[in-house]
C-alpha cells in the first residue's frame, strides 16, 4: 500500500523516503504515508500529478469517529430493549 504512488507514477526505486510517524493504527499509518508521498511526488512533477489523482492517491480519507452519544453505550448502539 505505501508503495502504491511511486508504481503509479513510474519512480519505483527513484527515492529515497524517511518517514516518521505517531498515533493511529497500522491502516491509518500507512494512508498517512502514502497520501504524503503521493503529494511529493505531484509537487515533484506535474505530469505525475494527473496520474495520482486519476488513481485517488491524492484524496485524504474524511472519515473520522463518531462521537459517543449521552445515554448510549456507544455512538450508535444502544442498551438492550426490554418490553418487560
Amino acid at each position: 500500500r505505501i508503495e502504491e504512488p511511486f508504481e503509479t507514477a513510474a519512480s519505483e526505486g527513484s527515492f529515497d523516503v524517511q518517514l516518521r510517524l505517531r498515533g493511529g493504527g497500522l491502516t491509518g499509518q500507512a494512508d498517512a504515508i502514502r497520501l504524503g508521498v503521493a503529494r511529493a511526488l505531484a509537487v515533484q512533477d506535474d505530469d505525475k500529478r494527473v496520474a495520482l489523482r486519476e488513481s485517488g492517491m491524492l484524496t485524504r480519507d474524511a472519515r473520522k469517529v463518531e462521537r459517543k452519544k449521552p445515554g448510549r453505550p456507544k455512538a450508535r448502539k444502544r442498551f438492550q430493549f426490554s418490553k418487560r
